[in-house]
């Protein structure tokens, strides 16, 4: 039987054919190609985001932080408010992005904190519960002090209003070491240094119920740092919890203002040094229908001259009264 004999045209057509067909099938065994490599793509970058996630957002914070503009450092001639005294003022002012201060050396300079930790260790114990405001009783041990109003049983309001040191000696062991070096961390609280624990390098007390890091000792912090810290715990960021702030604004209320649109809240701490006084200090904020200012008012030694926290309060609460009135 003769075999069929196809024209040059068809057999042109089937070759055509064959090839778009050919085509087709590589194109589609390229997309499905395509489709799996973007896939493994996905699945590796899912992976490294996981891996890396942490460092990632510490990296965005970070950056975030340090793009934020600084605030503007005005130097001001307040040395009417400090009569001769060896002292500094500090006024943070969020709303313009400003610090006023009275000699800013002094306003740099580190010193002990003294009793104005008792805003940091209550607003830590606060926030860890280990001080409840409604049982927050501390039974006296009968130890006589020299502060008569220390000796009796105390709870914490009376406590922060008396300043009395045992109390918040107590507390601030019940807290630990671990907590307190991690808030401090957070608050960037001056060199934060706790190493000298009981205060065994306070020269002017040896009770250990009375001395601790943050009295004469290994805490240091500037008055300019006090201010931020005031801010770090009371301002608009504030990761602390509405309650503490609340619980901390009762016991720091100067309950004598000077003006009765303003809300001046605050702690006073001292420290001597043989006996003389060379830390004094009133730190705070202060709310008014402007915002809040956050301040600072130090007093260093001066020679013939009387040297305390009453006075630096004093002159802390004219200063901000007269910078809130318009």
């Amino acid at each position: 039987m003769q075999k069929p004999i196809y024209s040059a045209k068809i057999i042109c057509f089937i070759i055509i054919c064959i090839f778009i067909l050919g085509a087709c099938s590589n194109d589609r065994n390229k997309e499905e190609n395509q489709i799996i490599l973007k896939n493994e793509n996905i699945q590796k970058l899912e992976s490294e985001i996981e891996k890396n996630s942490l460092e990632t957002i510490t990296e965005i914070i970070s950056k975030d932080i340090t793009s934020k503009p600084e605030s503007e450092i005005i130097e001001i001639d307040w040395s009417e408010y400090f009569d001769g005294l060896n002292g500094t003022a500090v006024i943070y002012d969020t709303s313009n992005m400003q610090y006023m201060i009275f000699n800013k050396e002094l306003s740099l300079t580190q010193r002990s904190p003294c009793s104005t930790f008792k805003i940091i260790s209550s607003f830590i114990a606060l926030e860890n519960g280990i001080i409840e405001p409604d049982n927050s009783t501390h039974t006296w041990s009968g130890e006589v002090f020299w502060n008569e109003k220390w000796n009796h049983d105390m709870e914490f309001h009376e406590a922060f209003q008396e300043s009395c040191v045992w109390y918040f000696r107590e507390v601030i062991d019940e807290i630990g070491q671990e907590i307190i070096q991690k808030e401090l961390d957070n608050l960037q609280y001056g060199n934060c240094d706790i190493s000298d624990w009981k205060g065994r390098l306070n020269t002017n007390n040896n009770n250990r119920a009375l001395t601790g890091f943050w009295i004469e000792s290994s805490l240091i912090i500037s008055p300019k740092e006090q201010t931020e810290v005031m801010e770090r715990i009371f301002g608009m960021d504030s990761i602390y919890s509405e309650e503490t702030q609340n619980e901390l604004k009762q016991v720091m209320l100067v309950t004598k203002q000077h003006k009765p649109d303003i809300s001046i809240y605050g702690k006073t701490g001292m420290g001597k040094a043989h006996g003389i006084v060379v830390d004094a200090w009133f730190t705070g904020f202060a709310e008014s229908t402007e915002g809040n200012i956050y301040f600072c008012v130090y007093l260093g030694r001066t020679d013939n001259k009387n040297v305390s926290s009453t006075i630096a309060k004093e002159i802390a609460i004219r200063l901000v009264s007269d910078y809130c009135t318009p």
